[in-house]
């Protein structure tokens, strides 16, 4: 059994920044792609950043150059830089890691950005 835990969101400002855990405990020989998402309101969950267990990363449009992912793979952990924080960036953020094939989710730790 797998389990993923999210945790570091909360209220910012503005302009703040947050960064985002998500851990990976279990059964785990191995974990391949560590991902980040969220879905606003009405709105289609969308990939936010992901990682490999290389190193490669892939980070949305909509987010570029504000934040970042970085990965710790000794503690089968995946981290979210966001810097630049804007109200539009309010919402849920969910963890996602691919683990021997097989992709497990946490439950979310909620973002919002308001003065």
């Amino acid at each position: 059994q797998v389990r993923i835990v999210e945790s570091g969101g909360g209220l910012v400002q503005p302009g703040g920044s947050l960064r985002l855990s998500c851990a990976a405990s279990g059964n785990i020989f191995s974990i391949y792609h560590m991902g980040w998402y969220r879905q606003a309101a009405g709105k289609q969950r969308e990939l936010v950043a992901i990682i490999s267990s290389g190193g490669s990363t892939n980070v949305a449009d909509s987010v570029k150059g504000r934040f970042t992912i970085s990965r710790d793979n000794a503690k089968h952990t995946v981290y979210l830089h966001m810097h630049s924080l804007r109200p539009e960036d309010t919402t849920v953020y969910s963890c996602s890691a691919e683990v021997h094939d097989s992709w497990y989710w946490g439950q979310g730790t909620q973002v919002t950005v308001s003065s």
